[in-house]
């Protein structure tokens, strides 16, 4: 089992590269592999098939989900390459499905995918777990080929939420793409709507994306929770790049990974999402964050359920309500360098958990961060909660510029166990650190 001195060591050694091209192949001299039936260790090979993307021009013309996931599908059935999007605005009714061994990229922010305005349905008529159709009440907004959000309240208590695609019609009853699995009764207010992730993957493999612009049209669309969507949203997927990619707009997530391991994001810029820039979730292992912008989303960075391993390095976090949130069950991660600045509430939270005997955020680093003018007059710049334990907080430059009011440059909850504060530069607040432990 790897140990957090291992993960130490992991990380300063740089041993996860910018790009995962070979993917644990580097112990094989190159010059000698041979591509062989069924050995997933090939050669480094030179150039591999890649297949262009444009409104006006390439080998694929078109200017929607249909034409890059053609693209894409055509790409990974002959093994791997790359799908270049040329210049221009690409309008969605549909994410796009990435495969394995596939690299997405674009023209930076001359390649822009999009959406139009999210609209919603009551459902006509019931549909049991057992089904593959649902009938709408209003037909006119939606076509084959979409992708939906099918919602209603659980017979069983909670709520239902499905993502699906409409592949065939007569009138106003739609085929799904999937068995529902699950009751969508109109009298538990049984809804569709148009809602989806830009770009998405599940249970997929050794795939980037890269240069392109995401935009959510918050404005005119309905939230779409980061457990099911985001401009990114990956679920079930491993050994992934995601870098040069500005992820807005959305009402929900920038770039959710859920059940993801060995995802590098880096170089991305997260901005004016209703809900979290940057969510590395669920169980995720190893993540590495780095030199990404994140701002003006509800939450920076935010790390989810069970992340561990992780780092989070050289990134601006400025000007979100939370800048860094972590919690439930988020051990052993490493958080530096980072620029945390001019966030609302607070500048880094480690959340207080419930439900579990030990779900607290133990064991994580935060070091050499530069935390500057974070939270209201009477909060606190970085705020640890319930008890964890074993947190180690170095040489973090922590500074309140606009006036001490109440402000508290660390406080640490009544419940907190042990910790290291050690070399930190704690200047300007009413209170350097405030540590409500009794004794």
């Amino acid at each position: 089992m790897q140990t957090r001195r291992d993960f130490l060591r992991f990380v300063l050694a740089g041993a996860a590269a910018s790009a995962p091209t070979n993917f644990g192949w580097a112990q094989q001299p190159g010059s000698r592999v041979r591509a062989t039936s069924g050995d997933p260790h090939e050669p480094d090979w030179q150039q591999r098939l890649t297949v262009q993307v444009g409104p006006t021009s390439g080998d694929i013309v078109g200017r929607d989900e249909k034409a890059i996931q053609a693209a894409i599908d055509y790409v990974a059935r002959l093994g791997g390459g790359t799908v270049e999007l040329l210049p221009g605005t690409y309008l969605l009714r549909n994410a796009v499905w990435l495969r394995s061994r596939v690299r997405l990229t674009g023209h930076g922010l001359e390649t822009v995918l999009t959406r139009g305005p999210s609209v919603t349905s009551p459902l006509a008529a019931d549909s049991d777990w057992y089904d593959q159709e649902i009938t709408i009440a209003d037909a006119r907004p939606f076509q084959l080929g979409d992708g939906v959000l099918l919602t209603a309240k659980s017979p069983a208590g909670g709520k239902v939420v499905l993502k699906r695609t409409l592949v065939a019609r007569s009138g106003n009853r739609f085929k799904l793409d999937r068995p529902l699995r699950k009751n969508l009764w109109v009298s538990l207010g049984a809804t569709v709507t148009n809602l989806f992730p830009l770009v998405t993957a599940e249970n997929e493999a050794e795939f980037t994306i890269e240069s392109l612009v995401l935009d959510g049209n918050r404005d005119q669309c309905a939230n779409l929770n980061g457990n099911y969507g985001g401009c990114i949203f990956l679920q079930d997927c491993r050994s992934v790049l995601i870098r040069d990619v500005v992820a807005r707009n959305y009402n929900g997530d920038g770039i959710s990974i859920q059940i993801c391991h060995d995802v590098v994001v880096e170089r991305c810029h997260c901005h004016d999402n209703a809900d979290l820039g940057l969510h590395p979730g669920s169980g995720s292992q190893r993540p590495i964050l780095r030199e990404n912008v994140l701002e003006r989303n509800s939450i920076g960075l935010f790390w989810c359920w069970g992340v561990k391993f992780g780092l989070a390095e050289n990134n601006r976090i400025v000007a979100n309500k939370y800048g860094i949130s972590i919690g439930h069950n988020d051990t052993d991660n490493v958080m530096r360098q980072n620029e945390i600045r001019a966030n609302e509430l607070c500048g880094v939270l480690f959340r207080d958990e419930s439900g579990g005997r030990d779900f607290w955020p133990h064991r994580n680093r935060l070091e050499s961060n530069r935390i500057l003018d974070n939270g209201p007059p009477d909060g606190a710049a970085v705020d640890i909660r319930g008890p964890v334990r074993d947190l180690v907080l170095v040489g973090n430059e922590i500074r309140e510029t606009r006036s001490p009011a109440r402000r508290v440059g660390i406080r640490i909850g009544p419940q907190v166990g042990p910790l290291v504060l050690k070399n930190n530069q704690i200047d300007g607040f009413w209170r350097a650190v405030l540590d409500q432990r009794s004794g």
